[in-house]
Parts: structure tokens; C-alpha cells; sequence
């Protein structure tokens, strides 16, 4: 048995479902005597959740929450035309795959603000800045540069197969925004980015 309980406003409603085990694992790790007071559920109910949503992600694999139809550009794509890529699509991060559609590495804004050559420039405000006193175009350094000379490789990938539970870890642990999903044969597939995990960790109902 599965109860659906429900926080925040009644019509933007944030639902988990918490099964049977969840809360016996929860009531499992109370220790002492447990009296139903509304510190004693509060305090199970936050357990239970942290049961559930382990469970959760350990179940759901990437091929069930990754973006199907992924942008990506070539190695030998030009810096600006990736830069015209990723500004169409409002990507953040794209993948670079060779001729034959292996994934050799992930471009980044930050890959873009790195190779400018300034230590000044850690953000998009810092070129505007730059721009503004009249220094000219700071991307310079990279205007005849091609992908593979702006990308970090190798690129961190997972399998169709990763729990999301994983991809979270390699999310936290090499601070990335977005890992590639390849197939079984190494080509690309997919993409899961953290607003693919939100989306599904904590899915919303609005009623």
C-alpha cells in the first residue's frame, strides 16, 4: 500500500508517494518508545521521505528521465558556431561528438569563459563589464578556435541503465550541471541534466 502526501499551497501541490516499508524503515530508526505527537510524525514523515526518495532514485533509470532530443555539436564545429547553437537552443552545456557520433567531450559556458584567457572573467556580468570600459571583445582568444579546443574532455557519460541515484553523486561530486546517456554501442542518446532529476524526484500536480 502507497499513501500520496502532498506539501505546499493546495493548488501547487509537491507529491511523493511514501509505500508501507518506508515508514517501517522510518519507525525502525526512532529510538525509544514512539508516541504519535506532531514532533514524533513530523520526524517520521521526514525519515519516510528520505526512505522514498532513495528508493526512487535508485529505481528510476536515466533512460527514463533523460532528454531524448539532444543538441550537439561536432569537434571540428567552430567556437562561434557553437556559441549560435547553444544561444538558439538556451542550452547551458552541449556535447561534442566525432565523425562517428561518439561523445569526445561537453562545451559549457564556463568552458567559454575559461579559455578567454582573463582571470577577471568568471561570469557573464564580468564581460559585460569588460565591454562597457571599451576594452573590445574579450572572446577573442577563442574566435578561431574550433569545439574540441574549448571542450572538457573526457566527458563524464552515463548508460541508458545509470540510476539517478548515480548520475546525482556525479552531479555533486565533479560539480556538473548535465551528463550524455550513450547506448550500449558508445553513441549518444540522451542528455540529463539537474532540471531533468528535479522534474522528477519531485514531480508537481497542480489540481
Amino acid at each position: 500500500m502507497k499513501k500520496r502526501i502532498g506539501v505546499g499551497k493546495e493548488k501547487d501541490k509537491y507529491l511523493i508517494d511514501i509505500s508501507d516499508d518506508d515508514i517501517l524503515t522510518a519507525m525502525k530508526e526512532i529510538d525509544g518508545y514512539l508516541d504519535i505527537s506532531f514532533g514524533d510524525f513530523k520526524e517520521l514523515y521526514h525519515i519516510a521521505c528520505s526512505h522514498a526518495l532513495k528508493r526512487l532514485m535508485q529505481s528510476v533509470k536515466a533512460r527514463d528521465i533523460m532528454t531524448k532530443k539532444v543538441v550537439c555539436v561536432y569537434k571540428q564545429t567552430s567556437s562561434r558556431e557553437v556559441a549560435e547553437v547553444m544561444a538558439k537552443n538556451s542550452v547551458s552545456g552541449i556535447p561534442v561528438i566525432d565523425d562517428g557520433e561518439q561523445v569526445v567531450g561537453i562545451i559549457s559556458e564556463n568552458d567559454f569563459l575559461s579559455r578567454m584567457g582573463k582571470k577577471e572573467i568568471k561570469s557573464f556580468m564580468n564581460i559585460i563589464a569588460l565591454c562597457l570600459e571599451d576594452k573590445g571583445c574579450v572572446a577573442m582568444p577563442i574566435r578561431n578556435q574550433n569545439a574540441e579546443d574549448i571542450m572538457t574532455s573526457p566527458a563524464i557519460t552515463a548508460n541508458e541503465d545509470t540510476p539517478v541515484s548515480d548520475i546525482v553523486n556525479l552531479f555533486a561530486q565533479k560539480k556538473i550541471n548535465r551528463v550524455p546517456v550513450l547506448s550500449q554501442d558508445k553513441k549518444l542518446v540522451g542528455i540529463v541534466s539537474r532540471g531533468n532529476v528535479l522534474q522528477t524526484v519531485i514531480p508537481r500536480i497542480r489540481g
